[in-house]
């Protein structure tokens, strides 16, 4: 009897993260580069990517104040026009009906804490995230008291 043969395709993690990482591209904030998917029963039903409300100048042409200056990592973060990829991914269903709650969302980073409380307040269930945002530890806090999964990816070569 022969052998087993392994699945030679990515896992679904790794699936819906290096979707998010191409989602990442479109990006148009000149700071940071993020991409979202967020996926139910293995199909995506949103994406989303960081940078300015449409209609409005990129950043990359100078459209968010904050960008187009030289302030220092994490000041003034008021004055930045740029919408986050989670909050531009949960819009984009908002906007084309598609229900998310019950859903996991795949982010290149990990969420703010403004993200994280629209992923809970959007009724999505896990967070799959690749690196660590400043203030992970308040989000976790934040995604424990609420009941949301959250973890980091790591890919089967890491594992």
């Amino acid at each position: 009897m022969a052998g087993k043969k392994k699945d030679p395709r990515p896992t679904w993690d790794e699936y819906f993260m290096e979707i998010a990482e191409v989602v990442a591209k479109r990006s148009n904030c000149s700071r940071r580069s993020v991409g979202a998917v967020i996926m139910k029963d293995n199909h995506i039903l949103s994406a989303g990517y960081n940078g300015t409300p449409r209609k409005v100048k990129n950043c990359f042409e100078g459209g968010c104040p904050r960008c187009s200056g030289k302030v220092e990592s994490g000041k003034h973060l008021d004055e930045c026009y740029c919408s986050h990829a989670e909050q531009n991914a949960i819009c984009q269903a908002a906007e084309y009906g598609n229900a998310i709650a019950g859903g996991t969302i795949y982010v290149t980073i990990s969420p703010c804490i403004t993200c994280a409380k629209m992923i809970i307040n959007s009724g999505m269930k896990e967070v799959v995230y690749g690196g660590d945002y400043a203030f992970i530890d308040k989000v976790g806090e934040l995604f424990d008291a609420a009941g949301v999964k959250y973890r980091k990816f790591k890919p089967r070569s890491a594992r």
